[in-house]
């Protein structure tokens, strides 16, 4: 007399093993999500950013960057909430106060006039805030 497995035994054996592919997939998924989203969380504002051909790209080595924008309409952003100029340095002081680095980077479209611009910079730095990371856009690299 043979063997013959039962009903049972089959229902034993499939869940027995776990198929983990459609778990990989998913993974893989979120990751490819995650790989494409990450860099725009802390871009902040966009901005038309002036041009040159003497600034080198520094290598940065901050992984949450603390980037102030400033809009051609004069509205200050700091990362992506418009901040008032009059409450820019107490919004910063609480932040950089947690920060190990105190960097502060200060995006502003070409259509800012230099006065306007100036006079964040000179908030920024009467608030104690020294160090200030200009951004520009480098034509060389821009070409290509």
């Amino acid at each position: 007399m043979g063997y013959t497995p039962s009903l049972r035994d089959d229902d034993d054996a499939v869940m027995s093993d776990i198929n983990v592919t459609p778990l990989v997939d998913v993974m893989l998924v979120l990751l490819i999500i995650f790989m494409i989203t990450a860099p725009m969380l802390h871009q902040g504002i966009r901005v038309d950013l002036p041009q040159t051909e003497a600034a080198e790209n520094l290598p940065v080595e901050i992984d949450d960057p603390l980037v102030l924008s400033v809009r051609a309409d004069g509205i200050v952003y700091l990362r992506d909430q418009p901040v008032h100029p009059t409450v820019l340095v107490e919004t910063l002081q609480p932040i950089l106060a947690r920060r190990q680095d105190k960097q502060v980077f200060l995006k502003g479209d070409k259509q800012v006039s230099y006065g306007e611009f100036v006079t964040i910079v000179d908030l920024l730095y009467q608030g104690g805030i020294r160090q200030i990371g200009l951004v520009t856009e480098n034509i060389l690299e821009h070409e290509r």
